[in-house]
C-alpha cells in the first residue's frame, strides 16, 4: 500500500496545468466576499452596527459555512478537473493488463523437510495454485530448479494446465542435486524476455545464502546509482521471494528492491507477492513514454456534483433555482429517460470504456463513438469480420495492424498480410506489423504449398465438416481437410488427457529432465 502511495504521488501531474490560473479569480471573489461578510456581521450594510448588533444572535457567523464557499469549492474543483489531473497511462488494447509471471521453484531436499506442513515441497505446490487463481488465468510459467533448471510449464493462462505437472514435480524428477538458484533464474528471464513486457519472478524457496543473493542481484541488473533502486534489467521487473520456513524462523537477507514473505496459513502471503508485482507492473506502465497519460479529471466531477447537493438545504440555494430546474425538465422531457441518466455524467467513449474493462464488449462497441475503439471491442469480443471492416475505414498503422489481426483470427491470411503491408507502409517501425507480417506469409506460403502437393485434378464437393482456404494463386485444389465424425474425440480437460498417458507425470518429467541436462553437458 505504502509503496502504491508513493507512486501516486510520484506520477501525478496535471495534462494542461496552465488552465490552473483560472483558480486565481475564484480564490479572489471568495477572499473578498468573506471578507465583506465579517465586515459587516452578515447585514451587507442594510443596518446601523448598533441596530444590527441588537437584532441578531451573537456567534461566529464568520465561520460557518456560506453559500459562497461551496460555490467556489465546486468551481476550484472543476478547474482541477479541466486542468487534467492524471498518474496512469492509457492502457493498450492489445497488452495484457497484468503482468507476466515466472514461479521459480525449488526442488531439492530440504524441500521434503515437514516443519511446514505438511512438508515444504507441498505447501510450495500448494501456494502456487493459490497464485494463479488469485492472478485470474494472468500469463504465468512454471520453472523447477535443483543442480540444474528447467521449464515445467512454459508460460499459460490456463491454471489447469499446471495443476498436474505441479502434482508429478518431486524430487525424484531432478536429475542433478544441488540448489543452483542462478540457472532459474536464467532460465526465468528467458521466458519472460519472450513476452514483451516486463513481467515478475517469484522464488518458492525455503533457504538463500549470501552468495546466491549477492549474484541474484548482479544478474538482475540493480543499479545501485539509482534512486529507489531503478532496475536495468526490462525482461524483469518485480522479484519476490516465498520462504517455506515456519514461524519464529529468521527469514534470510534479500537484496534491496526485492521483497521477501514467510509463507502463511492463509492468502496473505500470496496475496503480499501478486501486489508487489502489480505495483512494479504499474511502474512499467508509467516508463513507456509511447502510451499517452489518462485523464482522470472526470473523478474530480463527482465531489463537485455532491457538493451541489448542499445548495438544497435552506438558506443555501435560491429560491427560484428549483423551480427553473423543474422548467427545463419539462421542456426537454425526450432526452431525459430512465435508462439513458448514465448520458448525463459520461461521454460515450467513457461509457464504452468502463464496459470494456469490464470486458462486456458487445455493450462496450455499440457504445464508443471512437471508430478505433469500437474495432478493438469488436476484435475483443470474437467479431473479426467486422472489426476488419471498421478497421478499413481508418488510415492509421494501427487501425491497419487491428485490421490485419482480424483477418488472421477469420482465415483471411492474404488480406492480413495486405493490412500488414499497408501498416509498415504508414509506420515503418510498427513492431507488431512487423512481427505478424513474416508469420502471415509464412501461413499462406504453407497453405498454397499443401494445396499443390494435394492438387489430384480430381474435382469433389466439399463437406459440412470440411475446412477450405482461400486460393487466390490458384496454387492447386482448394485444400479440403475432412473430418470425419466417428473420428472426432470428445473434449477432454487437462486432468482427464493426463490420466490417459500411461507414462506418470513423474516420470514424463524426469525423463525429460535428464534428456535437457544431458545436452547441457555437451560441448
Amino acid at each position: 500500500m505504502t509503496a502504491d502511495i508513493s507512486l501516486f504521488f510520484e506520477a501525478f501531474h496535471f495534462l494542461r496545468p496552465w488552465l490552473l490560473v483560472c483558480a486565481a479569480p475564484v480564490l479572489w471573489t471568495w477572499w473578498r466576499l468573506r471578507k465583506r461578510r465579517g465586515a459587516t456581521g452578515g447585514n451587507n450594510g442594510w443596518l446601523a452596527p448598533h441596530l444590527a448588533a441588537a437584532l441578531t444572535v451573537p456567534g461566529n457567523s464568520v465561520k460557518r459555512m456560506q453559500p459562497i464557499d461551496v460555490i467556489s469549492l465546486v468551481l476550484l474543483l472543476l478547474v482541477a478537473a479541466v486542468a487534467g489531473p492524471s498518474w496512469t497511462r492509457v492502457p493498450t488494447p492489445f497488452a495484457a493488463q497484468t503482468a507476466p509471471l515466472v514461479v521459480v521453484m525449488q526442488v531439492t531436499q530440504s524441500m521434503q523437510n515437514t516443519d511446514v506442513a505438511p512438508e515444504r515441497l507441498a505447501r510450495a505446490r500448494q501456494k502456487t495454485m493459490d497464485l494463479l487463481a488469485l492472478r485470474s488465468g494472468a500469463r504465468t510459467a512454471l520453472v523447477a530448479f535443483a543442480g540444474t533448471a528447467h521449464v515445467v510449464v512454459p508460460m499459460s493462462e490456463d491454471p489447469g494446465v499446471m495443476q498436474p505437472y505441479l502434482e508429478g514435480l518431486t524430487t525424484a524428477v531432478m536429475p542433478i542435486e544441488g540448489q543452483n538458484i542462478q540457472a532459474g533464474f536464467a532460465t526465468a528471464q528467458a521466458l519472460l524476455a519472450r513476452e514483451g513486457a516486463s513481467g515478475g519472478v517469484v522464488f518458492m524457496v525455503d533457504e538463500l545464502s549470501a552468495s546466491a543473493a549477492a549474484e541474484l542481484a548482479e544478474v538482475w541488473g540493480q543499479d545501485d546509482s539509482a534512486e529507489d533502486g531503478a532496475v536495468v534489467s526490462e525482461a524483469v521487473a518485480s522479484m519476490s521471494f516465498l520462504f517455506m520456513l515456519p514461524e519464529g524462523t529468521a527469514l534470510p537477507q534479500v537484496p534491496d528492491g526485492m521483497s521477501a514473505t514467510r509463507v502463511t496459513p492463509d492468502n496473505r502471503d500470496v496475496t503480499e507477492v501478486e501486489r508487489s508485482l502489480a505495483s512494479a507492473f504499474r511502474r512499467a506502465q508509467l516508463e513507456d513514454e509511447a502510451q499517452p497519460w489518462e485523464d482522470r479529471g472526470v473523478w474530480l466531477a463527482w465531489p463537485a456534483l455532491a457538493l451541489l447537493l448542499l445548495w438544497f438545504r435552506r438558506g443555501m440555494a435560491v429560491r427560484w433555482a428549483g423551480q427553473a430546474a423543474m422548467v427545463l425538465w419539462l421542456l426537454q422531457p425526450g432526452q431525459v429517460q430512465a435508462e439513458g441518466w448514465r448520458d448525463w455524467f459520461l461521454t460515450p467513449d467513457q461509457q464504452g470504456w468502463r464496459a470494456f474493462e469490464r470486458k462486456d464488449y458487445a455493450d462496450a462497441a455499440e457504445a464508443f463513438e471512437d471508430p478505433y475503439m469500437r474495432g478493438v471491442a469488436l476484435y475483443r469480443g470474437g467479431q473479426y469480420e467486422t472489426a476488419a471492416q471498421e478497421m478499413a475505414r481508418l488510415e492509421t498503422a494501427d487501425a491497419a495492424f487491428l485490421q490485419g489481426m482480424a483477418h488472421l483470427k477469420s482465415r483471411g491470411y492474404r488480406d492480413g498480410v495486405r493490412a500488414f503491408e499497408r501498416a509498415l507502409e504508414m509506420e515503418p517501425e510498427h513492431k507488431g506489423a512487423q512481427q505478424n507480417l513474416p508469420i502471415s506469409k509464412a501461413i499462406v506460403e504453407y497453405v498454397e504449398t499443401t494445396r499443390e502437393q494435394s492438387d489430384t485434378g480430381e474435382d469433389s464437393g466439399i463437406g459440412a465438416d470440411d475446412v477450405v482456404f482461400d486460393n487466390e494463386s490458384g496454387r492447386g485444389e482448394d485444400t479440403q481437410i475432412e473430418v470425419p465424425q466417428d473420428e472426432v474425440p470428445a473434449h477432454l480437460s487437462t486432468e482427464q488427457w493426463m490420466r490417459t498417458v500411461d507414462t506418470r507425470t513423474e516420470d514424463f518429467l524426469k525423463q525429460r529432465f535428464r534428456l535437457e541436462a544431458a545436452r547441457e553437458e555437451q560441448p
